[in-house]
């Protein structure tokens, strides 16, 4: 199964970065910064000056069997970089239809990355349910963090259990 991290952080390089580095590190997964792409907000009108979504999101369906969701938790919730990415689906489900259904029968997991170990039950809500709608297989999530820019055991060994829910 060919898997495919999506990075939606407001740092590139932050602390969500080190997680889905060290993911890496464990399997062969590919990766995508959402920061090296230019993806407009939802527009109802779907007019959007050539923007890089429906370009990435062919090249995801047609690649990739699991997809990763990685994010910072902020203000409870995934950041707005990853709101404006999960926001377009619904481009692919009324004006690129063929792009949409390919999403079916395919894997989604979700990581996020706060800064310490308090984890909020919710939050992983609207991946599951968004996969469920879009008739995915949510195969679960990890809570995260960095401490002095490092991965500390306990989180390694949260990612290394991850990872087996995964396979």
């Amino acid at each position: 199964m060919r898997g495919i991290i999506i990075q939606g952080s407001a740092r590139a390089k932050g602390d969500t970065y080190v997680v889905c580095q060290y993911l890496k590190e464990q399997d062969s997964f590919g990766f995508i910064d959402l920061l090296d792409y230019q993806i407009a907000p939802y527009d109802y009108k779907h007019q959007y000056i050539d923007d890089d979504y429906l370009p990435l999101m062919r090249h995801i369906v047609e690649n990739y069997d699991l997809i990763i969701f990685a994010t910072p938790v902020y203000w409870y919730c995934m950041s707005g970089v990853m709101k404006d990415f999960f926001d377009r689906i619904t481009d692919v489900l009324r004006i690129e239809k063929d792009t949409g259904r390919k999403l079916r029968g395919k894997k989604m997991a979700m990581l996020c990355c706060s800064s310490n170990d308090e984890e909020y039950p919710e939050f992983h809500m609207p991946f599951k349910r968004s996969a469920e709608y879009l008739g995915m297989q949510y195969l679960g999530d990890v809570h995260t963090w960095v401490e002095d820019g490092q991965l500390t055991t306990e989180v390694k060994a949260r990612i290394d259990h991850f990872i087996k829910q995964l396979n």
